[in-house]
């Protein structure tokens, strides 16, 4: 008996001990604590997998949905696993000085962190309760530069839909053809779509479309952020995302469904325009909206010879109007548009450079671009006229 006793210890306290260095552990743990599930049913959630082999240390979470898997350097004195809590660990670490920091799991899933004069005990669970994660799937890799990726996200973001019955709209639709890259988000009020030519990706057919839900677009904009590699590899298979940047792997359960025909609402016959600086049109926006319809943001836009007037007006607040000059010549038009819709596009461009305003009517979508976009990128905002 009392060797079955002392088995079970030796099992549950000889695996895992390491030495990793502060800076190192905190840079992964950063780029990973972000999926870890707050307020969770299951437990073993709010927990980083730790797994330690001869190349150093394997740092996972997940919640389920998506999770993101990272490695880091370090001294293995006796590979192994083990699960740490993750928010505790993460405010732990970002207080201790620069310095290595040994890493030892101890008896009934405990595990022991040392750095200098700080030693310190908490209670892990068992890594066998940790869920499996997907492995990368080396076949059929596309191969997606960072800076393209980096700016289309940017650019379709803000215009995914926040409503979870939408679910079709909560994600963002990637499109690779062999020689560009487009993404394209809507909430049934507005959508951005952004085109890059001049790509180069030989394995796609005429065209592969994917839809990548926003929380992931959302962990893929910080991985981006930090990261000093050129390219990502992106693969997918029946239910699973990847993403691997550098030695970092996001994973994200796909979203099912079919995403709109969004080719059929992109205007055709805009023919009236306007061109303004980005800043002036910001900053009149940002004024006259103080005064809208709290609920309904909206403000009127009337354009008339060489000048564009913004105005609103509500019952409890008083009302505003801004005039910007600038060259028009086509008939009289007023039209009505939620004023936060219009921030979010100028502010994604970052308020710099021209843009151009086309119209049918008051009651047809008006379209927003660039006036001065880069060859390479076409980037359209198309945003739907509200009654006032």
């Amino acid at each position: 008996m009392l060797v079955g006793v002392e088995q079970e210890k030796t099992v549950q306290g000889a695996s895992m001990e390491i030495s990793v260095s502060r800076q190192d552990l905190l840079r992964e743990l950063t780029a990973t604590q972000s999926v870890v599930e707050r307020k969770t049913t299951i437990p073993i959630l709010s927990n980083f997998l730790f797994e330690a082999g001869d190349d150093g240390i394997t740092i996972t979470a997940t919640d389920l949905d998506q999770s993101i898997r990272t490695t880091c350097a370090a001294k293995v004195k006796k590979p192994g696993s083990c699960t740490i809590p993750a928010r505790k660990l993460y405010d732990y670490i970002k207080l201790l000085p620069e310095g290595d920091i040994s890493i030892k799991l101890l008896d009934n899933h405990w595990v022991q962190i040392r750095s200098g004069r700080s030693n310190t005990k908490m209670v892990g669970m068992a890594r066998a309760n940790f869920p499996q994660v997907p492995e990368f799937p080396e076949a059929s890799i596309t191969r997606i530069p960072v800076a393209s990726l980096k700016s289309l996200i940017s650019k379709t973001i803000f215009a995914i839909s926040n409503e979870e019955s939408r679910y079709t709209l909560n994600g963002a639709l990637l499109i690779l053809k062999a020689e560009s890259i487009a993404m394209v988000a809507t909430d049934g009020h507005r959508l951005a779509h952004i085109e890059k030519s001049g790509e180069d990706f030989p394995g796609i057919g005429p065209e592969k479309k994917t839809l990548i839900p926003r929380k992931a677009l959302s962990e893929l904009q910080s991985l981006l952020s930090n990261t000093d590699a050129e390219a990502l590899d992106f693969a997918d298979d029946d239910h699973t995302l990847y993403f691997r940047i550098g030695a970092r792997v996001l994973t994200s359960r796909k979203l099912t469904g079919q995403f709109p025909n969004y080719e059929a609402v992109l205007p055709r016959d805009n023919n009236k325009f306007v061109v303004v600086r980005s800043e002036d049109l910001s900053g009149s926006i940002q004024r006259v909206a103080q005064f809208a319809d709290e609920r309904s943001g909206a403000i009127r836009i009337r354009i008339e010879q060489n000048e564009l007037k913004i105005s609103s007006s509500s019952t409890e607040t008083g009302e505003s109007e801004d005039t910007i000059d600038s060259p028009y010549t086509f008939d009289p038009i007023v039209v009505g548009f939620n004023s936060a819709y219009l921030l979010d596009f100028l502010k994604a461009i970052g308020n710099t450079g021209e843009v151009r305003l086309e119209f049918k009517d008051s009651q047809s979508a008006g379209q927003m671009r660039p006036e001065d976009g880069s060859e390479d990128y076409k980037y359209r905002y198309i945003i739907m006229p509200m009654r006032i």
